[in-house]
């Protein structure tokens, strides 16, 4: 594969264009404070985009090893996973998790731009099996185990990679993790495989990155 070494848009990973956050499109309303005595539970229900980013930057709350009950406290997080940050820091961090979410999103365009101008990135579904047989993204892979091995053994960190669900949930959930373990250009398909255009998707019939199934 291509090493690449810009992301899409012809931008590198820190100025890539990103679609804001659920969060970031509503009304600004300023959330409760929080502090280090503060539950997770209490945490997430006042900054949601928290669980994203906290696996991003921490590596918990993303896995069943390294998972957290929403009783604990922030401060009992930090000591259980010898988090190194200060407290403070923590906190500032989760103050600002609506925008390190928002830059894993990608809107379709975007994607569908970079595919035109011959970008060499990576499509991913991360759906069943059942669902990518029903209807998928044309040019796109399944995301198997195998896949997620070789990806993350063998692919340069730098690799371009848009990862779609149904409406986009599970593949942000991807990105991130995908994220967590170094690769910057690792995005999730905003609103996911149904805000997928038909009348983008004919554009991209002969397009493939691989192989294509039948």
């Amino acid at each position: 594969m291509q090493r690449a070494t810009e992301s899409m848009g012809g931008t590198r990973s820190s100025d890539m264009p990103t679609v804001p956050a659920k969060a970031d499109r509503e009304e600004v309303m300023t959330p409760p404070d929080i502090g280090q005595s503060g539950t997770m539970a209490e945490i997430l229900q006042a900054y949601p985009n928290a669980k994203i980013a906290l696996f991003i930057r921490y590596h918990i709350g993303g896995c069943a090893s390294c998972s957290y009950q929403l009783s604990d406290t922030l401060a009992e997080v930090c000591r259980n996973y010898s988090i190194a940050d200060p407290l403070e820091a923590v906190l500032a961090f989760i103050r600002q998790s609506a925008s390190v979410e928002a830059k894993i999103h990608v809107s379709p365009e975007q994607v569908v731009g970079a595919i035109e101008r011959g970008e060499d990135l990576r499509l991913l579904d991360v759906r069943s099996a059942e669902e990518w047989h029903a209807g998928r993204i044309p040019g796109a892979q399944p995301v198997t185990v195998e896949l997620t091995f070789e990806a993350l053994d063998s692919w340069p960190k730098e690799t371009p990679i848009v990862f779609y669900s149904n409406e986009g949930r599970r593949s942000l959930d991807k990105a991130a993790y995908f994220q967590a373990y170094g690769f910057t250009n690792a995005r999730s398909l905003d609103g996911g495989i149904q805000a997928w255009p038909s009348k983008i998707g004919s554009t991209l019939a002969g397009w493939s990155l691989g192989e294509r199934s039948s």
